[in-house]
């Protein structure tokens, strides 16, 4: 990721604060230059995408360059939050990859049908979600190319930094 002009910030929706930790680990484990957020619930993670709420004074906070959704989240659930992002012109352009449990044709299907990114079933042996953390980000971050307004070019990004919340 040499040479990189901004960073690469990852929002994460999931409830398990288990989940939340490991991706962090595994983030640190990979050694990747990403500042990682994670919201608890479908309406933090709307209230952080919009600035409301506990985020209405955070306007500093990192445009995501990625977000992580998963389905069984509270409040607004993952496939209502994705709508949400994918019919919002200023939204719409974030990558959103589903990282579930989920194994259900009919979650596959209904996530892809409203513009979801990808679909990965969370991975069990931590060494496997480290090697799914490595190239999720080297795919969305280094591999394709994004719009700026996805990546946060546009939203007062520094210079990367190695760095997870």
């Amino acid at each position: 990721m040499e040479g990189r002009k901004r960073n690469l910030t990852i929002l994460m929706a999931d409830d398990d604060e288990d989940d939340g930790i490991l991706v962090r680990e595994a983030l640190a484990e990979s050694q990747l230059p990403i500042e990682l957020y994670i919201v608890s619930n479908g309406e933090e993670l709307m209230d952080y995408l919009y600035h409301r709420g506990q985020y209405v004074n955070r306007s500093s906070l990192p445009h995501p360059g990625l977000i992580l959704l998963d389905l069984n989240i509270p409040r607004i659930n993952g496939l209502e939050a994705l709508k949400q992002i994918k019919s919002d012109p200023q939204l719409r352009q974030i990558p959103v990859v589903i990282l579930t449990t989920s194994r259900r044709e009919e979650d596959i299907y209904n996530t892809y049908h409203l513009g979801a990114n990808s679909f990965i079933i969370k991975p069990a042996p931590f060494a496997s979600l480290v090697e799914v953390m490595d190239t999720l980000v080297k795919y969305w971050f280094e591999i394709v190319k994004l719009p700026l307004e996805a990546v946060g070019e546009k939203h007062g990004q520094q210079p990367y930094q190695s760095f997870v919340h």
